[in-house]
């Protein structure tokens, strides 16, 4: 008879990091600026995966300090298990976003992921929501930054 022993990782006196995901297509403009903004305000203790719908957008996420990276479908469904937080635009919900670059797939394992989710109300889509002010982008990576400084 075997007996598995399981203790929080804390209890073991290591303390499980938290797994942000960020995702982001076409150029990964939107994901490279919030990777770049958390490296400078937080530093680099953060664990940040880079999920692009191509490996343009993965390429340039991962030059703005990511620790890993993953391109496509099959990597987004994957990684969209284990994250703890999932960062990106608005679109990422949306199948066939970004010019069809959001698979089916894609949307549904980011909107059905336990993860928490900052999503950021950019989209090129034919899609208006209510209550968003117009801000900039440099303005709406700061409010992301706050909100994720106050979960950890």
């Amino acid at each position: 008879m075997q007996f598995l022993f399981w203790a929080p990782m804390a209890f073991l006196g290591q303390v499980k990091a938290m797994k942000l995901m960020v995702m982001d297509g076409q150029g990964g403009g939107i994901g490279a600026t919030v990777i770049k903004g958390l490296r400078h305000s937080i530093g680099a203790d953060l664990e940040i995966l880079a999920l692009g719908t191509n490996s343009i957008a993965t390429s340039r996420m991962m030059k703005a300090g990511a620790n890993r990276g993953g391109t496509g479908e099959n990597a987004i469904v994957c990684t969209s298990r284990v994250a703890d937080l999932i960062i990106g635009p608005l679109a990422i919900l949306m199948a066939n976003a970004m010019m069809g670059e959001v698979t089916p797939e894609m949307a549904s394992a980011v909107s059905s992921s336990r993860a928490n989710k900052i999503l950021i109300p950019l989209t090129q889509e034919k899609i208006k929501v209510v209550g968003v002010s117009d801000e900039p982008l440099p303005h709406l990576v700061k409010q992301v930054i706050k909100m994720i400084r106050e979960m950890i």
